[in-house]
This record gives C-alpha cells, structure tokens and sequence, in this order.
C-alpha cells in the first residue's frame, strides 16, 4: 500500500533521521538497533509501516537485511553488540521482522520455537534482570513484552491454534485484574496506561486490546470486554484520539496529539463493535484492518 499524500512529510522527516547515529539505517557504526529512540532503526521502521510503506521498499528491505544480521542461530536477536540478550530485546526484533512480511521465513520460525520453548510458567516471558530489586511483584513475567510477543505470533500459524499462546493471552488477561506493577521491569496499568498512545512503544490500553483483539482466548473473556470498553470510552464521536505521544514525535501528521480525523475506516475489535478509527495502524499493517483477520 502507498502512503498517503498527507503523510508524505512524515516520512521525510523519519528519512531525515537515517544517518543521526552514524550509521545508515537509523543504527550507529556498530548497529545497535535499538538506541536513539524515538528515532531507532525498530522504531523508524514500524512508523514507516504504520504510514503504508511497502515492505518491498528498497530502504525497508535493506533495514530488513540489518536485523536479520543480528539473528542467532537459537533465534534470539542481538540489537545490541555486546551484553545480554533479553527476551524483550528478541520481542521487539521479532514483531518489525513480522510487520514486514518474514513471519514465514525459517530464521522467524526457529524465533518462534525459542520463545515457546522459554515460556515462563506464568504463561508470559521475563528476563533476569532486576532494575527494581527483587520482590513477589518480579516473580511475574514482563507483560509489555509478553504483549509484543504475541503481536509477532499473531502473524504465524501459531494464531489460536497454539495453547502456549492462550497462556499468554491469560496471564495479560490477569494483569487487567491485578493492575500493580509486576515483573523485573515493573509494569504497570494504572494512569499512564490508560492514556491512549500511539504510535505503540509503551505499555498502554490502546495497544493491549488491540493486539489482544486478534486472539479468540480473549474476545469474549470479560476482562478483555471491559478493556475494550475502557477504550471505546475514550472516543470522541466514535473516534480514538491521541491522549499521550513522545514530544520529539508531536508535530508528525500521522500521531498529532488530538489531531483531525480521518473517517471511513472501521476496525473490529475482535467480536465487539466497531467504531471509527483515525490511525494508520489500523489499515496499513499488511494492508488490512483488523476485521480483515
């Protein structure tokens, strides 16, 4: 799908960015793909998605190309040269290699295979590093990254298919109930995840129903009902508006803070109603809506 004209100026400002850290991609000499956010190589590319670039772009396909190179052979994906490999650092990785069409390709699959084979018995996926110190809260997986995960399934044959998923999908169903912080890294539903963010990089309600929304484990479970309607809640005549994003993002068309509105576009949260939506995210990604899965 082609970008819109009026996101045209988006994306020259997001191409503008390429070379800030030394490298060429939005990466630095080293290739660290995930440093210099807002304007990281993942994050760069998930906005370029989000505004309808095809994934056959010659600049997508060379970012493609950059994060397959930190692909291991147990299906981790290094973004950082040296130190750990994190679960969450493999998530992130995992859902742009999805978004941009590689869901299929063998080095996916054995990514696939890892994170089911690492499965917390929670049902999400954690790491052992402890920010926060350690507590009965840090027994918990991390569900940002849990949620990230199943985004990247959601692209995979695993979809509903898999029981290991629909652990996932309830241990996030039960962090609705449990609201604390929870995990090493401590997150939370409270204040800041209420507010609507997009485009999606934090933990937030606008992201957790919509990846939710494309699992049947959670459709109909009232927990994911009663987040859906704290969304819908949201709406101003029937549209989602943009409550938070990061300020060095606030003057992009695309995720403009209470910005107009585009109407014409329904997206189907899962099997509940359908409202307007303004966003990008909800028809461009792979060139359908939500309904369309």
């Amino acid at each position: 799908m082609a970008v819109d004209k009026k996101y045209e100026a988006d994306v020259a400002v997001i191409l503008s960015h390429r070379y800030d850290q030394g490298g060429t991609l939005w990466d630095t000499p080293d290739h660290r793909l995930q440093k210099g956010a807002p304007f990281s190589t993942l994050d760069c590319v998930s906005y370029l998605l989000e505004l309808g670039m095809d994934p056959e772009d010659p600049i997508l396909k060379e970012a493609a190309d950059l994060i397959l190179s930190a692909w291991q052979e147990d299906g981790r994906i290094r973004l950082y040269p040296k130190g750990s490999i994190y679960p969450c650092h493999t998530a992130c990785a995992a859902q742009v290699l999805c978004h941009l069409g590689y869901a299929n390709d063998g080095r996916l699959q054995t990514t696939f295979r890892y994170f089911l084979d690492t499965q917390y018995p929670d049902g999400g996926w954690r790491c052992r590093k402890f920010s926060f110190g350690h507590g009965p809260e840090t027994e918990y997986s991390n569900p940002h990254p849990t949620l990230l995960a199943l985004d990247a399934f959601r692209f995979s044959d695993y979809l509903n298919r898999e029981p290991a998923l629909d652990r996932a999908v309830e241990f996030l169903l039960e962090h609705w109930t449990i609201r604390k912080p929870i995990g090493p890294c401590h997150y939370g539903i409270g204040t800041l995840f209420m507010q609507v963010e997009y485009p999606f990089r934090n933990y937030n309600l606008f992201e957790y129903v919509y990846i939710l929304s494309f699992y049947d484990r959670a459709r109909k479970d009232p927990r994911f009902l009663e987040a859906f309607h704290e969304l819908e809640a949201r709406t101003v005549n029937g549209q989602i508006v943009v409550e938070r994003v990061v300020p060095k993002l606030a003057k992009l068309t695309f995720c403009k803070k209470g910005g107009a509105k585009r109407t014409g576009d329904k997206a189907l949260f899962g099997n509940t109603k359908s409202f307007y939506i303004d966003y990008p995210i909800l028809s461009h990604r792979n060139g359908s809506s939500v309904n369309s899965r």
